[in-house]
């Protein structure tokens, strides 16, 4: 598990998923979830949540993503807005632009793109 100042412990271990996209799965379309998701295997489309996201280390996403909190470990190609924080860790990749109240890039991260920190009111 990680932390992050201010924000709540995301949780990472496939346990303390609702719903694992495993490894060996590809798929093409939009997902929409409203409980934590991880994504072990191949992505591309739309992503719309209310929850956490979390790309594992050897997922590959190419999606425009919309989620609470997203945790990247793998490769994604797209923009990200994280409404609470988007999370890169040192074997994650992203090729897109970010939009966040809170960015946290790892060393060793890979980040191409724009970056933009800003409060993200709920659109409720």
């Amino acid at each position: 598990m990680f932390d992050s100042k201010d924000s709540i412990n995301f949780e990472t271990e496939e346990e303390d998923f609702d719903t694992v996209m495993a490894s060996d799965i590809t798929f093409s379309g939009t997902i929409k979830f409203c409980k934590p998701f991880m994504i072990k295997g191949k992505m591309n489309g739309n992503i719309e949540a209310t929850s956490d996201l979390l790309i594992d280390t050897d997922a590959e996403v190419n999606a425009d993503i919309v989620a609470d909190r997203v945790l990247v470990r793998g490769k994604t190609k797209g923009n990200i807005i994280g409404k609470k924080l988007v999370y890169v860790t040192s074997t994650g990749s992203v090729t897109g632009d970010i939009v966040s109240s809170q960015v946290v890039l790892e060393p060793g991260s890979s980040f191409s793109g724009k970056c933009s920190m800003t409060q993200i009111e709920a659109a409720e």
